[in-house]
């Protein structure tokens, strides 16, 4: 296309000047006022004049007022041999005024089918001048073309794919954007085996042609292509047919669509498919402690526990969990509470309900936990202990290393917790739970008896590196009666120092307080810890203070993924203080000295089912008493879940 626009004036000077001629020599000169012609009949003609095939027509013969009768639509093509045409005869020509010169126009024979040459003769001031002109043929088909062309299909053109392929044509030329759509876009465009496109020859019609057709025919395909796909009108009559014909079952259906998105729409609001999911936990411990002090000998033991746990949600938000236990945990003899693994003793292989509670959101800043049995303080927080290494199951080994000593303050069993979000990173949990809720007798029940009421601010991913926690609770711990008659009271910590309990046969009431922090400083460290302290009261007797603290090191994903380091250092509650009338029922006022607690331990992650954890506790002092010999406990954990 872009070649049309490069055809030189020149080329179109042969076919318009014969073209002008034939127009000349068909035309009938019209008499007017200021010439008259005389044209004789053929058959008047008396002398033939011959013109030579080589003269030349001088432009200046022509006048620019004719106008030839030529149709552009129709090639023209000159024929190889001569025929003879009979001359016309001088007319005279009568003129209103002489004029230097005056057009004179004789009749031309018509075209001949064989003839390659037309001879004509114009009288003009009183001058007859004749001359040849190629005879043009209307062609009636293309296999005319085919004799005259074949000098246009000499150097055969390749097929082009970009339009740097053509070394000739260059970015800045005015029709390279022209030429790289019709070349990369159309594929119909074609250069010279030599990789030129020569933008600047003339245009042949033959060329022209070809061009033309290759890119009607490639927009022919395109066109068919994109719309293959799409429906005729046969196939539009025929569904405005059916549509007409099912007009009333179309309309039933669509209000039985509707009614039924409104159902669904109401079921998938309100409507939940209740499902349990089944998990469980198994810890063996292979354990024993060495040094003991005399009178509190120990063997190598082999214990376990084992826990199934039944979550149950009903509306995809909440969850009913029943946690079932049973173990042969019982603990060691050792003049304090320092080493112990869990908080229950040896059920013989019978499974007991452990835990039963049920969590659901009242809003979308708080959520609301029940226990009916089994709700620790701990479980209180939400998971808001604010240590790396609480899981028994899977992190600390002792219960001292778990979590601060104050949320084992209480004895509880039933109750409720609420979590509320201030903000994304700041929550406050509450929470009361009775020990003795499900005893009717005087002292006892669920607001009568032993209970634990907890309130604690946290802070979480403060500068995504701190969490934070500040923790008060209140507990009441009367006294109850032991199958042998004796009468056991006293801060149930299960931890530390025996006088830490303040065990001296009378009701108590602790107020304790703790700070819990971790900084998670590296993705593979982090370190944290606590420290608490209780204020307790002997009710008639007097005060007592008892505090503990700890830091621990987590050491997340070390050596291998899925694996956890931890080392805990701290000191385990210890009497600190009391009254002297305290002192004199525990017949002491204080722990005499000050024993620390240090653990370490290697979770090794064999797979994500079963861990294997090698342990060591060093315990100086124990019942913080350096008249106790040190000692040291050795313990082996294999974990499965599943």
């Amino acid at each position: 296309m872009t070649n049309i626009m490069g055809w030189k004036w020149l080329v179109l000077v042969p076919a318009v000047f014969s073209a002008t001629l034939w127009g000349h020599s068909s035309a009938t000169a019209e008499p007017s006022a200021e010439s008259e012609v005389a044209i004789a009949a053929p058959t008047e003609i008396a002398e033939i004049t011959e013109i030579a095939a080589t003269e030349a027509v001088q432009p200046a013969a022509m006048s620019a007022d004719a106008t030839p009768a030529f149709n552009t639509a129709q090639p023209l093509a000159p024929q190889p041999t001569q025929v003879e045409l009979p001359a016309v005869s001088p007319v005279p020509v009568v003129t209103a005024q002489e004029m230097p010169q005056t057009r004179a126009e004789a009749p031309a024979p018509a075209p001949s089918a064989t003839g390659a040459t037309s001879t004509y003769s114009i009288t003009s001031a009183g001058q007859t001048r004749s001359f040849q002109s190629p005879n043009m043929t209307r062609l009636t088909s293309v296999d005319q073309l085919s004799q005259t062309g074949a000098a246009s299909q000499q150097g055969a053109m390749d097929q082009l794919t970009s339009i740097t392929q053509l070394t000739d044509v260059q970015p800045t030329d005015w029709a390279y954007q022209a030429l790289q759509s019709l070349v990369e876009r159309y594929g119909c465009i074609v250069g010279y085996p030599d990789s030129t496109y020569r933008g600047q020859r003339a245009l042949t019609r033959f060329e022209f042609a070809a061009g033309m057709n290759a890119c009607l025919d490639r927009i022919s395909e395109l066109l068919a292509a994109s719309t293959a796909d799409l429906a005729t009108k046969e196939d539009l009559a025929t569904l405005q047919r059916l549509q007409e014909e099912f007009a009333a079952e179309l309309a039933a259906l669509r209000g039985r669509v509707d009614v039924l998105e409104a159902r669904t729409a109401a079921l998938e609001a309100n409507q939940f498919s209740t499902t349990t999911k089944l998990s469980g936990e198994t810890l063996f411990y292979v354990a024993d402690i060495f040094n003991e002090e005399a009178g509190f000998d120990n063997e190598t033991v082999f214990q376990y526990r084992s826990r199934l746990i039944f979550d149950t949600s009903f509306s995809g938000t909440d969850q009913l969990r029943a946690r079932i236990q049973a173990g042969t945990l019982e603990p060691f003899n050792q003049p304090g509470n320092e080493l112990g693994f869990g908080a229950f003793g040896n059920t013989d292989g019978r499974f007991f309900m452990d835990l039963l509670s049920y969590q659901f959101p009242v809003s979308d800043v708080a959520r609301i936990n029940i226990f009916a049995n089994g709700g620790g303080l701990d479980d209180a927080t939400f998971g808001n202990t604010i240590n790396p290494l609480d899981n028994p199951a899977r992190s600390a080994i002792t219960r001292f290393g778990q979590r601060n000593a104050i949320y084992r303050t209480a004895s509880t069993s039933a109750g409720a917790a609420i979590n509320f979000f201030l903000t994304d990173n700041i929550s406050l949990q509450a929470a009361y739970l009775a020990g003795e809720n499900s005893d009717p007798s005087p002292g006892s029940g669920l607001f009568n008896g032993n209970y634990g009421a907890l309130g604690q601010l946290t802070f979480r991913n403060i500068f995504d590196v701190v969490d934070l926690a500040f923790t008060y609770v209140n507990a009441y711990t009367g006294t109850s009666t032991n199958a042998d008659g004796s009468i056991t009271a006293g801060v149930p910590f299960g931890l530390g120092s025996r006088a830490s309990r303040v065990d001296i046969d009378r009701p108590v009431i602790a107020n304790s307080y703790g700070i819990e922090a971790n900084l998670k400083l590296f993705p593979g460290f982090q370190l944290g810890g606590w420290v608490g302290y209780s204020a307790i009261r002997a009710i008639g007797v007097g005060d007592a203070s008892v505090w503990n603290y700890a830091g621990t090191l987590a050491f997340p994903d070390l050596f291998s993924r899925g694996s956890l380091g931890g080392i805990i250092f701290g000191m385990q509650p210890r009497l600190t203080g009391s009254d002297a009338a305290i002192g004199n029922r525990l017949g002491q006022r204080k722990d005499p000295d000050v024993g620390f607690h240090l653990e370490a331990f290697y979770r090794y992650a064999v797979n994500d089912n079963i861990d294997i954890t090698p342990g060591f506790i060093w315990i100086t002092a124990p019942n913080h008493n350096d008249d106790n010999n040190d000692e040291f406990m050795g313990v082996l954990r294999t974990t499965f879940r599943f």
